[in-house]
């Protein structure tokens, strides 16, 4: 295992961890601006540092996230040459697919469905399918 595949997938594994720990255990359950039975703000749990960031805390996972998945697209690591390549373009291609049609299937109209994170981002949705797949073609320019 060399040190670009290490430092690849803390960056993917971290920026999971970041969207999760961010979404089921920092931001309030009905989200920021939501009131609780007393009339007043529900208040975000966890470090402050993450609760004052509130939104940009996706930012800053879904960035480690691709940028993990960018620096494991390098021919040294197992995703970056042979048959890693096509199943690390093919897998961020139909992940950005599947994302995005989830979206419209379950998110837009009258009566959007409660989907962890996915609720959050609203229209932010089509920023990250459209970013996996601009992730699979860095994987595209590595196959042979």
């Amino acid at each position: 295992m060399s040190i670009r595949f290490a430092i690849a997938l803390v960056l993917i594994l971290g920026g999971i961890g970041w969207i999760l720990y961010y979404y089921f255990g920092i931001r309030p359950t009905d989200g920021f601006g939501s009131l609780n039975s007393e009339g007043k703000p529900n208040q975000p749990g966890g470090p402050s540092f993450f609760a004052d960031l509130e939104g940009k805390n996706y930012l800053i996972g879904f960035i480690a996230l691709f940028l993990g998945l960018a620096i494991s697209a390098h021919p040294k690591t197992p995703l970056g040459r042979g048959r890693g390549v096509v199943v690390g373009m093919l897998g961020c291609f139909l992940i950005g697919l599947v994302w995005i049609c989830i979206f419209y299937i379950f998110l837009t109209g009258n009566d959007p469905k409660d989907i962890p994170i996915f609720n959050d981002l609203g229209q932010k949705n089509l920023f990250v399918g459209i970013a996996f797949m601009a992730v699979g073609f860095t994987f595209a320019t590595r196959w042979e």
